[in-house]
């Protein structure tokens, strides 16, 4: 379909993971990405969305500080 990538094109492009992409369609965070059967269709146009994943490294290794915590 002219106007439209494929997941993988869109990956290659936007330098992530196929599956990224198809999580970011499933949550609606590309805009214009429409499904047909089981395969989507995102516009050629469309923007990268911002990535909302917590890259902080507050969160690194939770559970073992919460379990130190607990066993004093």
């Amino acid at each position: 379909m002219e106007g439209y990538m494929t997941i993988k094109q869109t990956a290659e492009e936007w330098g992530v993971t196929p599956r990224r992409i198809q999580v970011l369609c499933v949550e609606g965070r590309i805009e214009g990405a429409t499904k047909f059967g089981r395969d989507w269709a995102i516009p050629t146009d469309a923007i990268k969305p911002v990535d909302k994943r917590i890259t902080t490294g507050k969160y690194k290794n939770w559970r073992k500080r919460k379990n130190s915590i607990r066993m004093t």
